[in-house]
């Protein structure tokens, strides 16, 4: 019985923290453990994530090379994804036209659902609907916590990862991430 327990406790643990304690190689960060930044040679690739979007069309990561990619990983229903949503709004309305480019990434089982939040929010910018996960697994293992949302990994215009940051983002943050790299 003990050792069910610990068992799962040690699960719940590794489940927790991404299973990775060590820094990734490049990370520049100041010491925000939810926030990692990358230097310009040593970035790690992002895999060219695609799919349909909550609308039925094609999306590909790829699509937006020469961009600078806001990727943002939310459901409908996650709290923190409701409050941080206009602010990615208001991110790819101020820095559209200057090459940046917010693209969700949907975690929830129902399209009905995520289309839903999409309207009420009138976000303004495609997600790629992602329901059993497949896309988050693509990810460089320990780049982010795929199984804590939200989640946001600034990609650069070459497709690699600048910038990440584990649970709700302002745009003031994004706009810090984003602006060196214009």
């Amino acid at each position: 019985m003990i050792r069910g327990v610990c068992a799962t406790v040690a699960v719940a643990v590794a489940v927790l923290t991404g299973c990775s304690t060590s820094t990734p190689i490049g990370d520049t960060s100041p010491g925000d453990p939810l926030s990692r930044t990358y230097t310009e040679g040593k970035r790690p690739a992002v895999p060219d994530l695609a799919g349909t979007s909550l609308e039925g069309k094609t999306v590909r990561l790829s699509d937006y090379r020469g961009k600078v990619v806001v990727l943002n990983a939310w459901a409908s229903w996650c709290p923190p994804c409701r409050v941080e949503s206009p602010q990615l709004k208001d991110l790819q309305k101020k820095w559209g036209a200057r090459g940046v480019q917010v693209l969700g990434l949907n975690n929830d089982g129902s399209r009905t659902d995520g289309l839903a939040f999409e309207r009420q929010h009138a976000l303004g910018y495609p997600s790629l609907h992602d329901p059993s996960g497949k896309q988050l697994l693509r990810l460089p293992h320990g780049l982010v916590n795929t199984r804590a949302l939200p989640f946001t990994i600034v990609v650069d215009a070459t497709g690699k990862a600048a910038a990440t940051r584990m649970g709700q983002v302002t745009e003031a943050e994004l706009t810090k991430l984003v602006r060196p790299l214009l």
